[in-house]
C-alpha cells in the first residue's frame, strides 16, 4: 500500500506545474519545468490507474453487499471484482516502479570505451566486433554515433576506441554494459581449429555537463604533439593532437582524430567532464553501500560479465543467468534487447527489495 497523501502531493505539483507552463514563464523556467512535468506524467498516469482499480473494487464491494442482490447479478459482480482485485495487483506494482528512485543519468547520452584485454589480436578484433554490434544497435535506436578516437589492431579491430553516443534515454540502456566481455571462438589465424579466449573491457560512461563538473583550469596540464598513425604531410606539419591531464585524480585523456587543435581539446575536456562525472558517482554508490552485504547496481568493471561463445552460438550474461542461443543476432546489436530488458528488471527488483526493508 502506499501513503495516499504523498499520491496527493505529487498529484498537486503536477497540476501546479501545468498551471505555471500555461502562464508563460521565462525560457529558463520554462524548460526547466517542462522537465519536471515530464518526469511525473509517467507517474500520475500510474496513480490514476491505481485509483481507478481501487474505486472500482469499491464499488464492486458495495454491490456485494447488498443481500438483495439479484443471483445473476452477484455472480457476474463475483467475477468482476476477481478480474479487478488482479487489476489493482498490476497497477500497484506499476505505481512501485514509477516511484523507484530514478538515476540522474538516465536520460543522458554516453561516452562508450572498448579496449582490448588478454588475448592480442584476437582481443582487438572482438573489440571491434563488440563496437560494431553497440554501433548498429545505436543507430536503429535513432542515437546519432561519433568516433571520438580510436587505436586500431594489427589485424584489425581496435586496441581502444572511444565514441560518443547521444540520444534520450542512452545511459539507461547501455548502462549495465561497463565491465569484462570474454570471448571463446576459433581465431582466423588459427590453423588448427582450436578455440581461444580472450576479452575485451567495456566501460559506459553518462555524458556530463559543464553543470555536472566543475573543472578548473588550474588543475589541468595540457599538453599538444603532432598526431600519430595515418594522415599524410598534415600530420607531420600540425601540432593538432591534444593531450590533457587532470592532476589531481591523474586521468589523462588524448584526443588526435580531428584537424582541429580548438576541436581535439574540446572533445578531451567533453571525455575528461564524463570520467570525473562517472568516477563521482561510483565513490557516491560505494558509500551509499558500504553498510550493505552487496552494492546494487554499482557495476564492478574488474568482473567478468559477460561470455560469448560462437561454436555454440551461445551468450550468457553471468550477473542475471541469462543465456540465449542467437548469438548472431547479438552482434548484429538485433536481440541486445532482451539482454538490456533483463538487466533492467533484474535491477528494478533489487530496487523494490531496498524499498520494502
Amino acid at each position: 500500500m502506499f501513503a495516499q497523501d504523498k499520491l496527493d502531493l505529487i498529484l498537486r505539483r503536477h497540476d501546479e506545474i501545468g498551471e505555471k507552463l500555461s502562464a508563460g514563464p521565462d525560457a529558463a523556467t520554462f524548460v526547466a519545468l517542462s522537465r519536471e512535468l515530464a518526469g511525473l506524467d509517467e507517474v500520475v498516469a500510474k496513480i490514476k490507474t491505481y485509483r481507478a482499480a481501487q474505486a472500482e473494487i469499491a464499488g464492486l464491494a458495495e454491490m456485494l453487499a447488498d443481500p438483495a442482490l439479484d443471483p445473476d447479478m452477484r455472480e457476474f459482480a463475483e467475477g468482476e471484482l476477481n478480474v479487478a482485485e488482479s487489476s489493482l495487483e498490476a497497477a500497484e506494482l506499476e505505481l512501485k516502479l514509477a516511484l523507484l528512485p530514478k538515476d540522474a543519468a538516465d536520460e543522458k547520452g554516453v561516452i562508450l570505451e572498448v579496449r582490448a584485454g588478454t588475448g592480442g589480436d584476437e582481443a582487438a578484433l572482438f573489440a571491434g566486433d563488440l563496437f560494431r554490434a553497440y554501433q548498429k544497435y545505436a543507430v536503429a535506436k535513432g542515437w546519432s554515433v561519433e568516433v571520438l578516437s580510436a587505436s586500431e589492431g594489427a589485424l584489425g579491430g581496435y586496441k581502444e576506441i572511444v565514441a560518443e553516443i547521444i540520444g534520450r534515454g542512452v545511459y539507461a540502456r547501455l548502462k549495465f554494459e561497463s565491465g569484462v566481455h570474454r570471448v571463446q571462438r576459433v581465431p582466423a589465424t588459427e590453423t588448427q581449429g582450436r578455440i581461444h579466449t580472450s576479452a575485451a573491457t567495456v566501460a559506459v560512461l553518462p555524458q556530463a555537463e559543464e553543470v555536472d563538473v566543475a573543472i578548473d583550469d588550474k588543475d589541468l596540464q595540457i599538453e599538444t604533439m603532432r598526431s600519430g598513425g595515418a594522415g599524410g604531410q598534415h600530420v607531420n606539419k600540425t601540432e593538432s593532437a591534444i593531450r590533457i591531464t587532470h592532476i589531481p585524480s591523474g586521468i589523462v585523456v588524448m584526443m588526435q582524430e580531428e584537424r582541429s587543435q580548438h576541436r581535439n581539446k574540446a572533445k578531451a575536456l567533453d571525455v575528461l567532464r564524463s570520467r570525473l562525472y562517472d568516477a563521482e558517482r561510483h565513490r557516491l554508490d560505494s558509500a551509499r553501500a558500504a553498510d550493505r552485504k552487496a552494492q546494487v547496481g554499482s557495476g564492478d568493471r574488474s568482473e567478468r560479465i559477460r561470455t560469448y561463445n560462437f561454436p555454440q552460438g551461445r551468450v550468457t550474461d553471468h550477473r542475471i543467468n541469462l543465456t540465449l542461443y542467437k548469438l548472431d543476432k547479438v552482434m548484429e546489436g538485433e536481440a541486445l534487447d532482451e539482454i538490456f530488458d533483463a538487466l533492467t528488471t533484474d535491477h528494478q527488483a533489487k530496487l523494490l527489495a531496498q524499498s520494502e526493508e
